[in-house]
This record gives C-alpha cells, sequence and structure tokens, in this order.
C-alpha cells in the first residue's frame, strides 16, 4: 500500500487500508491488481481523473490532423503556372501536408500521354530534395495521379 503523500506504508489488510483512507478523507485506489499482493494508493480519486483528462486533452490539441492537398495540372502547363503550382506544393510540404498531384488529360491529349509522363518525371525532380513518393504516378481514366508526402526531419 502507499500512502497520501507517496510513502510506502506496507502490506496492509483490506479493512485497515479502507480505515486509512477514510481518516484521511480520500479514496482507496487500487492501482496493479494483478501483483502479488495488489498495490493500492490513498488518493482523491476524482482529481486523479481530472487530471488525466486535462492530459489527454493537451495531448490531442498537439496533434497535427494531416491533410490531403489536391494539385492539378495539364501536359500543357506553361512555364509560369507551373512555377506557382510547385510553389504551393512546396508551401504545403513544409506545412506538413499531404499533396496528391493530378494531371488531366483532356480530348486529344490522351493520344500524348508522354507528355503527361514528362510533366510528373519534371515534378519528381524538382521536389526530390523536400518528399517522398508515396505512390508513383498511374493512370486513373482521363488522369495521371500521384502522391507525394513530406521527408520526415
Amino acid at each position: 500500500m502507499i500512502g497520501a503523500e507517496g510513502e510506502q506504508v506496507g502490506i496492509l489488510s483490506r479493512d485497515e487500508a479502507l480505515n486509512m483512507a477514510q481518516d484521511a478523507g480520500l479514496d482507496l485506489v487500487e492501482i496493479q491488481p494483478n501483483g502479488d499482493p495488489p498495490v493500492c494508493r490513498i488518493m482523491d480519486f476524482g482529481k486523479f481523473k481530472f487530471e488525466m483528462q486535462k492530459k489527454a486533452h493537451a495531448a490531442k490539441r498537439k496533434t497535427k490532423q494531416v491533410e490531403i492537398k489536391e494539385l492539378k495540372f495539364r501536359p500543357s502547363t506553361e512555364d509560369g503556372d507551373y512555377n506557382v503550382k510547385l510553389r504551393n506544393l512546396r508551401r504545403f510540404l513544409d506545412e506538413g501536408d499531404k499533396v496528391k498531384i493530378v494531371v488531366r488529360f483532356k480530348g486529344r491529349e490522351m493520344a500524348h500521354t508522354e507528355l503527361g509522363e514528362q510533366m510528373v518525371k519534371r515534378i519528381q525532380a524538382d521536389i526530390r530534395e523536400e518528399s517522398v513518393i508515396e505512390s508513383f504516378p498511374r493512370f486513373e481514366g482521363r488522369q495521371m495521379v500521384m502522391m507525394v508526402a513530406p521527408k520526415r526531419k
């Protein structure tokens, strides 16, 4: 048994321990029920539960929810637009978000899928240092999709 101030009291019967807890105006809490003998502690159980709730809430607030952002390119995306989208891609990765890169083909562009593959290879080369490719480019209908995640530091 452990006392109210954290001191070692020793092995007591259940009734003696309950009497000590009632004299102190606190609760008798079983901490390690599988021990031989079981370990109990005298404490304010309501305060203990409240402290545990506060710790759990603080831990939950500190975690960041990872979002999946999406950037759409075309095989004919010009340099100016490409640089703007690449800057946004880097910003998303710096914020810790995953990015879904989509190269969309319209009409006759489907006959020239190699242009889309070149675009994806260019993107991969430009963000190689700050990202990890989670799923390599694959076709889904009329679009090529690739998932990118930030590198762990």
